[in-house]
């Protein structure tokens, strides 16, 4: 199984498959998909034209995480579903809190 959170020198990529023109923003949780591979399931409001989904999913991230806007981007994916986003900081210490988020609700 492919890990959802890959750990690099100064980032963590995180594999997210994103719902565009949802209720709400919001992240619920690691999901699989059909070959096995775990994924954080997120939803936003933003319609996926010009940008404005994965603009609206790297500001969901950052608030989640905790961690300013600018560290946070949609690297792999962009037209996409499954997508990669990329966090630049502490790697040992975003993978931490990327669990306790995920541990805590």
């Amino acid at each position: 199984m492919e890990r959802m959170v890959r750990l690099s020198a100064g980032r963590i990529d995180i594999r997210v498959r994103l719902t565009p023109k949802s209720s709400a923003d919001r992240i619920e949780g690691v999901a699989a998909a059909s070959d096995g591979s775990a994924h954080l399931a997120a939803r936003v409001r933003a319609v996926p034209e010009k940008g404005a989904a994965n603009a609206a999913l790297e500001r969901l991230v950052a608030d989640w995480l905790g961690v300013p806007g600018r560290t946070v981007s949609v690297t792999g994916g962009a037209t996409s579903r499954i997508k990669t986003v990329s966090v630049a900081g502490d790697a040992t210490l975003l993978s931490k809190r990327v669990e306790e988020r995920l541990v805590g609700g």
